[in-house]
């Protein structure tokens, strides 16, 4: 017994000590579409995260541009090089000129192409943004991005 204490201590500490995989759960890079702008994705857990965008929109002319969203992942594809996460969302957006800002609700659907040799992302987003205020309407915003994760 009195041998098996260290031991089991030994190899304890081996085991707590291994390295590990470092999670990639901050994103940085360009949206191109409507909207255009920085785009920012921070892991929540790992199957969500939240997506902040600025930038400009031509929604009712070239304006600025931003949105919260929640991202969840309900599904994710694998192949032998890269990750395809399927990604449903809610959010709010804001967005005008500055003497006129308007809010609305969106709702993304995207799919990513996730290297696993390389910390980037490629991605295609469609959403639905309903404004909420003057005048109320219904709009579709889509676009190509990437992100490189750190």
């Amino acid at each position: 017994m009195r041998k098996l204490l260290p031991m089991a201590l030994v190899l304890g500490i081996v085991v707590a000590a291994r390295p590990s995989p470092a999670r990639a759960d901050f994103g940085l890079g360009l949206f191109l579409g409507e909207p255009t702008g920085l785009d920012m994705k921070v892991g929540l857990s790992g199957r969500s995260g939240l997506d902040i965008l600025f930038g400009f929109t031509n929604i009712h002319g070239n304006t600025g541009y931003g949105h919260l969203t929640y991202l969840v992942t309900p599904a994710v594809a694998q192949g032998s090089a890269v990750l395809v996460p399927l990604r449903l969302g809610i959010g709010a957006a804001l967005y005008g000129p500055s003497s006129d800002i308007n809010f609305a609700v969106r709702a993304p659907f995207e799919v990513g192409l996730r290297l696993r040799r390389t910390p980037l992302e490629i991605y295609g987003e469609i959403a639905l943004l309903l404004t909420l205020f003057d005048p109320v309407h219904a709009d579709v915003q889509a676009g190509l991005g990437f992100r490189v994760f750190f």
